[in-house]
């Protein structure tokens, strides 16, 4: 990935925290919320974002509402970044924390005897 696009997504995930966070007036956003990832095309017609909820139950919910929401955040973005013009913005679900937190889970439940520990003297 070119240091340009670098940047604009560094840039552009800086801004959408910041208009989602403080801008935004949605309490179904209040949730904890993050977001992941901000892949932009080169032409800088499409924005990827990939949005991260702690509570399962909200996911489909909070995406809604940002999807809703995207014509707002997206003349927010105007305002606050210079770019040859502001991408459609598509809101997706980072799934990779409820995959981390199910194989610790799945982890936890597994019953593995300790190791036992070799002498000096013997070979393993």
């Amino acid at each position: 990935m070119s240091n340009r696009l670098e940047r604009a997504n560094s840039e552009i995930q800086k801004c959408l925290t910041e208009i989602i966070k403080f801008k935004m007036n949605d309490p179904r956003l209040d949730k904890i919320l993050s977001l992941t990832e901000v892949n932009v095309t080169p032409d800088f017609k499409y924005c990827k974002v990939k949005v991260s909820v702690l509570d399962l139950d909200d996911v489909a919910n909070v995406t809604r509402v940002l999807q809703n929401s995207e014509g707002y955040i997206k003349r927010e973005l105007a305002k606050m970044i210079n770019m040859p013009q502001v991408p459609k913005i598509n809101f997706v679900v980072d799934r990779s924390v409820f995959n981390a937190m199910r194989v610790e889970e799945i982890l936890r439940t597994l019953d593995i005897p300790p190791a036992e520990e070799v002498e000096d003297g013997e070979d393993a």
